[in-house]
């Protein structure tokens, strides 16, 4: 942090870098904020930028002690851990938002002005204690986090994808377009990396699944996985992605990286923004289209959006198979149409059954995922594209989640089964050397 920074903070009205936690009491943040300012006079927060920060901590933490002892507060040791943890926070970390990134069982922290927090757990959405000062407050801590991976925000660039450390995927937008003052989500990043033995345990998915979704990806068929937001796309992305042979060489592709692919021969790409004078953009077209240049065995898209959803199509189509994507879409159908819509973005115009008879060649598999009120992700259905009869793209379901209503708890009652149908690729895993069972798709 600069010393210029460091000002700003104190510009702000007494309560700067308060963090209104529970059972913190008015006479704890006037103290808190009266050590920072005597802090910020004594020591030049410019330096830190050289420090390790460990060494930091340190240094600041030592600092507090020394000037909690000559202003002889009146407040137990505990109380002053406290105050002197919430000053390296602010100075060393992301301020208010620090407990919340601690908790695990956190998975979305959503930010509507610097007096609104929520969070997520467990599917739920619930309102915090934790606020900002003011608008200013909050600024400097987006600012803070964007301009740590290089990218900006301001009035004229009022909108931002970035990360943090962890990983985790930050969004912030903020005045003009945000009237109600800064907003940023953060979808947190998993610090337990689920598996498939996990989801089967949560309940997302069945287990006879599990083996045919293992199959699918050894044997390298394109696989386009469909959802709403929140629904797990990039977390079943991250564990197919798994099941990739370790001796491929994959290419990862993302607005903002996200995947935890843990093959030693992966290549991660992230699209990167305009700079200040609007050059410099590098799209996710972009880098697909450079990605058939590095030869990879396996492409992965974290979620086409875009133009690139034709790049995409034509490396499935020429040799580039086991290629695994995420798209936003409501039905494995709607997924398709999303598809043509997107390819459509690009400029290029391809009469319908033409573009269809692509996409019906592309993408093997289709799997829908949705999140349930009840807070539960789950996979509601698998499907098989088949080919064209006419102008339509034709889909076989093999597994679907069925629904049978809601128990005194508020939680989803449904089960899943198989269809009874014998997928097309079945064969294709036999030739590949994966054997799965016929009953696998029994109907149940």
């Amino acid at each position: 942090m600069t010393k210029q920074r460091a000002d700003e903070h104190t510009s702000t009205d007494s309560a700067v870098q308060g963090h209104s936690f529970t059972n913190t009491s008015k006479l704890e943040k006037e103290w808190k904020n009266r050590i920072y300012d005597k802090l910020l006079k004594v020591m030049d927060l410019s330096l830190i930028d050289n420090l390790e920060p460990s060494e930091a901590r340190n240094q600041i933490r030592e600092i507090c002690q020394q000037l909690i002892q000559q202003e002889s507060i009146p407040c137990n040791q505990a109380t002053r851990h406290q105050i002197i943890k919430k000053i390296e926070d602010e100075i060393m970390g992301l301020g208010p938002l620090e407990p919340l990134l601690a908790d695990p069982s956190i998975s979305d922290i959503l930010i509507n002005g610097p007096q609104s927090v929520f969070v997520e757990r467990g599917g739920k959405l619930e309102q915090t204690d934790i606020k900002f000062n003011n608008d200013h407050h909050l600024l400097n801590i987006i600012d803070r986090i964007v301009s740590s991976v290089g990218r900006r925000i301001d009035e004229s660039s009022p909108m931002v994808d970035a990360r943090l450390k962890d990983g985790s995927r930050v969004n912030a937008i903020i005045p003009p377009l945000a009237l109600d003052g800064p907003s940023m989500s953060i979808r947190r990043f998993a610090i337990e990396r689920l598996d498939m033995a996990k989801l089967i345990e949560l309940g997302s998915m069945p287990e006879e699944l599990a083996e045919v979704l293992e199959g699918i990806v050894k044997t390298r068929l394109n696989v386009l996985i469909s959802g709403g937001t929140g629904s797990g796309k990039t977390t079943l992305l991250n564990i197919l992605s798994g099941y990739i042979p370790k001796d491929e060489r994959i290419v990862t592709i993302e607005d903002s990286a996200e995947l935890q692919l843990q093959q030693p021969h992966t290549v991660r790409l992230e699209t990167r923004p305009p700079n200040v004078e609007g050059k410099g953009a590098v799209s996710q077209r972009d880098l697909v289209r450079n990605s058939l240049r590095m030869r990879p065995d396996r492409i992965v898209i974290g979620e086409v959006r875009g133009g690139e959803a034709l790049d995409m199509l034509q490396a499935m189509n020429t040799g580039h198979d086991g290629s695994l994507t995420t798209i936003h879409a409501n039905t494995p159908r709607d997924a398709l149409g999303r598809i043509e819509n997107m390819v459509s973005m690009s400029g290029v115009n391809f009469p319908t059954k033409t573009l269809r008879a692509q996409i019906a060649s592309a993408i093997n598999i289709v799997i829908q995922i949705a999140r349930m009120e009840d807070g539960q992700r789950r996979m509601v259905s698998l499907q098989e594209i088949n080919g064209m009869e006419g102008e339509i793209i034709t889909m076989t379901e093999l597994f679907r989640f069925e629904r049978q209503g809601v128990d005194e708890n508020g939680k989803v009652i449904g089960r899943y089964r198989a269809t009874g149908i014998i997928p097309a690729f079945f064969e294709h895993l036999k030739q590949r050397g994966v054997e799965l069972h016929y009953h696998l798709f029994d109907e149940n």
